[in-house]
């Protein structure tokens, strides 16, 4: 009885304002406290970043700085199973256009990259000093701001239905399956020039190259995954409720991110303001801007930020698996084709990518539109 009045309180804390005030606040202490452990500059936890990396270990893509499986990534998912069955929302379902979604995690990814990070990442390189996450924070707002249009016009992906249990765990089990290759790093040999040739790749120069102690990166992954599941946080979600309903609820989680990452910054001399030389990034001010905006737009079609994907899948949605397997599709299509950017600035065919992923999100916001009787 005791165990069960534990998890009602914990369950009215998360649901109440506070629940995402206290994972937001979570996350802005502890990314960059990654960042003092290891990983790159103003990302402790980059989301898009991080699947970009892991797309580049399984050899998707072989731009060698950005390789290497991220255990955060595997942490967030499996800390939202965790969750999940604990408090039996672990609910497996899928159905809601699939192959739709795989599309739009596709060219969020692509715009993300133009960018060079995901919300959260924007949140935290402001939080860090870099001026330059101003202009993308700008972007992921206009673009939220028009797939709210659409879904204010009707727009819908439908209802995903129930599906057998195997399917909510197909994700899961994915990230262990990464976890046991992180930790075994399997390699086949090297070529002539003393290259590795997989199965597996980690980067030995650039941001790939620098992370924080699996097991410390894993267990912050878990953390964030179980609070982000108990109070549905999520970085889109705060600026679309906020547009459509007027709701702050989520939107004080992100405002809780940036404040204890500003602080938790400047307490270990990680803040550095201005715009250029930040880790990472960037000063082509509209490229940053028009890849948010795609970025945004297609996550709002999508139903939420990347992070939140991760929640859902690891919530046994398997169509939110498919969105996080077409951000790790799209990574990999967007360093072998020269679409994502590098700190020099946009790559060749970036811009061309930017415009190519808003038609295509044009024309699945025109045509996913539910049916009025």
């Amino acid at each position: 009885m005791a165990d069960k009045r534990g998890k009602s309180s914990l369950k009215r804390f998360f649901t109440s304002r506070w629940g995402p005030i206290a994972t937001g606040a979570v996350i802005g202490i502890l990314a960059p406290l990654l960042v003092f452990w290891g990983n790159p500059g103003n990302m402790g936890i980059c989301v898009a970043c991080f699947e970009r990396d892991i797309a580049g270990a399984l050899g998707l893509h072989r731009a060698g700085v950005v390789q290497y499986i991220r255990p955060e990534i595997i942490g967030i998912l499996l800390g939202a199973v965790v969750a999940g069955l604990l408090f039996r929302e672990f609910k497996p379902k899928a159905g809601s256009a699939p192959l739709i979604r795989f599309i739009l995690g596709f060219f969020a990814m692509v715009g993300a990259l133009v960018f060079l990070g995901c919300p959260w990442r924007a949140y935290l390189r402001l939080a860090g000093g870099d001026l330059n996450a101003l202009f993308g924070i700008l972007g992921l707002i206009i673009g939220i701001g028009i797939g709210v249009a659409f879904l204010r016009g009707g727009f819908s992906l439908g209802r995903a239905r129930p599906a057998p249990k195997a399917v909510g765990w197909v994700m899961p089990l994915i990230m262990v399956a990464l976890l046991v290759l992180l930790l075994a790093a399997p390699l086949f040999g090297r070529d002539a020039d003393g290259n590795p040739v997989g199965p597996i790749f980690f980067s030995e120069t650039g941001p790939g190259s620098q992370y924080a102690f699996w097991a410390i990166a894993l267990v912050v992954g878990l953390a964030i995954g179980f609070l982000a599941q108990r109070s549905r946080f999520c970085t889109v979600g705060a600026i679309r409720d906020v547009a459509l309903m007027r709701d702050p609820h989520l939107l004080n989680g992100v405002i809780a991110l940036i404040v204890f990452a500003f602080i938790t910054n400047l307490i270990l001399g990680q803040f550095h303001l201005g715009i250029a030389d930040q880790p990472v990034a960037h000063t082509s001010q509209w490229w940053n801007v028009l890849g948010m905006v795609l970025a945004g737009f297609a996550f709002t079609l999508s139903g939420g930020c990347p992070g939140r994907h991760l929640i859902m899948s690891g919530e046994g949605n398997a169509d939110s698996g498919l969105f996080v397997i077409g951000m790790i599709t799209g990574a990999g299509f967007a360093h072998q084709f020269s679409a994502a950017s590098s700190p020099a600035g946009p790559a060749t065919f970036g811009p061309l990518a930017v415009g190519i992923g808003l038609v295509v999100c044009l024309v699945i916001g025109l045509t996913m539109r539910q049916k009025t009787a």
